[in-house]
């Protein structure tokens, strides 16, 4: 076992929650420009390149188990799963704001944990019920200066951008579900990597490649942050389990939603014509940390 050393992991996992809180800003940045889809194969594109070669090239890469018959039907669900997600995650940040798009995404790892408990026997403790209550609890309140509007139907945008993140969330789930399933058999990087490729070939008939030429200085850079972004993030969330306990990297990563919020707010503030922080009163903040407290005791579960 891999002695636990938090001046390793901590520094690590708080570039995981920086980068993931800087996700949806930046790719908000890039949607008035150019499309969900065209954003959503660039990061393809850019991950299967430089994963690909990097598992390539130090004979990491194994992805022949990933297509025998007792796997393969796992590995198709899993890569639909993660291709919905990223799809639809920018899918729907066209519609809604950054902050709100990290707060209902906290849904995913619930559904997930939710669907081990009903199809692999996983137990569920107590802590993790009230984590779930706590998130049930938090979304309402979160967006109580909306809540008249989206009952009513009458802001069908930001309806419709809420509901491509559920999607999404339901996206993550399934691939996380079916990793499970591979895992005995075939390492994570595996299957990311024939996901890469999967996305790069699946969204080139709906992308729009040529539309980047549009971009301006500050497009390209978020455009290249977006590619290194997946890969930087998913890095430095690997080497901080393995060098930390999961519980307490859990309980940093859980600080994602929240910076993401106050980074929406400090942009918006600064930079009122790049992005639109969500509107957010004292109850705002309640239900987002009751949603943020939530998901940490799902996650942590019976550990400490």
């Amino acid at each position: 076992m891999t002695q636990s050393n938090w001046k390793i992991g901590l520094p690590l996992a708080l570039i995981t929650v920086f980068m993931w809180a800087l996700l949806p800003i930046a790719l908000k940045g890039l949607l008035d420009t150019i499309s969900a889809t065209t954003a959503t194969w660039y990061r393809f594109v850019g991950a299967a390149v430089l994963a690909g070669g990097y598992y390539s090239w130090s004979h990491q890469l194994n992805l022949r188990q990933l297509f025998q018959r007792a796997l393969l039907p796992f590995t198709l669900c899993a890569m639909i799963g993660l291709l919905t997600n990223y799809l639809t995650y920018a899918s729907g940040l066209k519609f809604i704001t950054a902050g709100a798009a990290q707060i209902v995404i906290q849904l995913a790892p619930l559904i997930l944990l939710i669907a081990s408990v009903f199809w692999l026997g996983e137990r569920f403790s107590p802590r993790q019920w009230l984590g779930v209550a706590l998130v049930a609890a938090g979304l309402p309140l979160f967006f109580n200066q909306r809540l008249p509007e989206l009952v009513s139907g009458a802001d069908s945008e930001y309806l419709m951008g809420l509901g491509l993140i559920v999607v999404a969330a339901i996206g993550w789930s399934a691939y996380g579900f079916f990793q499970k399933k591979i895992l005995a058999r075939a390492t994570p990087q595996d299957l990311l990597v024939l996901i890469y490729f999967a996305g790069t070939v699946s969204f080139l008939p709906l992308a729009e490649p040529t539309s980047v030429i549009q971009l301006d200085w500050l497009g390209w850079l978020l455009l290249l942050f977006l590619t290194a972004n997946t890969l930087i993030a998913y890095g430095a969330f690997a080497k901080a389990l393995a060098n930390w306990e999961a519980s307490r990297v859990s309980a940093t990563l859980a600080l994602v939603p929240l910076t993401t919020l106050a980074l929406s707010a400090v942009i918006g503030a600064l930079w009122p014509g790049y992005i639109e922080a969500e509107p957010l009163n004292w109850i705002s903040w309640l239900g987002a940390l009751s949603v943020v407290c939530g998901s940490l005791l799902a996650a942590v579960g019976k550990g400490r």
